[in-house]
């Protein structure tokens, strides 16, 4: 399995929302926030685990200094 880019590892926190579960995870060092729903049958480890998969891509697809890739070219 790959290192995960997240050296510090993630904050993750479990809502339940009736009959689904919100998963947010946020990186420590850069503030970046996701979130995920889902089935709270599918079991915490794995909402987790999508959840902090989730957070790996969005931190993947971030220039250096926490700014977004401009698809545009409007990168001002």
């Amino acid at each position: 399995m790959k290192d995960s880019i997240l050296p510090e590892g993630a904050l993750i926190e479990f809502v339940p929302q009736g009959d689904y579960v919100k998963v947010s995870a946020v990186d420590p060092v850069t503030k970046t926030e996701v979130s995920i729903v889902g089935d709270p049958s599918a079991g915490e480890e794995a909402l987790k685990r999508v959840a902090v998969r989730k957070l790996e891509y969005v931190l993947s697809r971030q220039k250096p200094g926490g700014r977004r890739k401009s698809q545009s070219g409007w990168d001002f």
